[in-house]
């Protein structure tokens, strides 16, 4: 199933103590870009995560951040640095004394400055947390893609709907061809007839720069690649692989088969056609730009 590059998803449960919420979003990028926001003391929970959604996500910048929050008070441990906490002391009573101050000091003025109270986490299991998050991961992950897909199925029934106009606009391409040589011979002819006036025309030569002109503006190899690329497109967009860059590279085919018939054009009609199946060839472009 075809899917966009953009998406978001959410998550959040309480897992063996841990309130721990996932969120992941996501925009294009030419090939799998992650970075994560974790928690300091759960670092290792980084690579892990990349290499998870790496199985999931084939294209795109990935940005996921992570909340950790310990709802067991027992697991954490505040610790009171006493000999820092007696040289503050010591110092605040110094500037009391000799610039006879009021001594106002109090336990909760000590336990402000710096490293007097630190706080202590029990030792927790790398991989008992690492379930923890995966699971919750993992549910932000189904949202996320779900949201993917959803965008993929209008990005692929706005490109089908294109597709089928180029082709609608090549078979008006390939019935007027034709007639294009027919009235260029017709104009040939009568241009020749009023330059030699009663003089028998040749036939022959007539027929050589009618066949000069139809080899120069015939499009039909032109047209029959574009069918087969606009065929090959929708194979592409119903495979369930990640095919945006296959994509990319199929759609500057089809344009280098419209330029090529634009160019061979000698027709005011088929040159207008030629602008709009260009037209729609560069918003199928826009569109897959976004698709994994």
């Amino acid at each position: 199933m075809i899917r966009s590059m953009t998406g978001y998803g959410r998550a959040q449960a309480v897992i063996d103590g841990h309130d721990i919420t996932v969120e992941i979003k996501s925009v294009n990028h030419r090939y799998y870009e992650f970075s994560a926001r974790v928690p300091r003391i759960y670092g290792f929970l980084e690579e892990k995560l990349k290499a998870y959604f790496q199985t999931r996500i084939a294209r795109g910048k990935v940005d996921v951040y992570v909340s950790i929050e310990t709802l067991d008070s027992t697991a954490c441990q505040v610790v009171v640095n006493h000999s820092l906490a007696a040289g503050y002391l010591a110092a605040l009573n110094e500037l009391a004394d000799r610039y006879e101050l009021r001594n106002d000091v109090s336990a909760s003025l000590i336990s402000r400055y710096p490293d007097v109270l630190t706080v202590h986490k029990a030792p927790e299991d790398e991989e008992q947390i690492w379930a923890a998050v995966r699971s919750v991961a993992q549910q932000a992950g189904d949202e996320f893609i779900a949201m993917r897909e959803r965008e993929g199925r209008r990005m692929k029934e706005d490109v089908e709907s294109r597709a089928q106009t180029i082709l609608e606009k090549v078979a008006f391409v390939e019935e007027h061809s034709p007639q294009t040589v027919r009235a260029y011979e017709q104009k040939l002819e009568k241009r020749i007839r009023e330059l030699l006036e009663d003089r028998t025309v040749d036939e022959q030569r007539l027929l050589t720069e009618a066949a000069i002109f139809a080899d120069k503006t015939a499009v039909a190899e032109e047209t029959v690649r574009l069918r087969s690329h606009i065929e090959q497109l929708h194979s592409m967009l119903e495979s369930g692989e990640a095919v945006g860059r296959k994509i990319d590279f199929l759609v500057q085919e089809i344009n280098r088969e419209a330029n090529t018939i634009g160019s061979k054009a000698q027709d005011v009609e088929i040159a207008r056609v030629v602008v709009d199946i260009k037209a729609e060839i560069e918003k199928i472009r826009e569109q897959i730009q976004n698709i994994e």
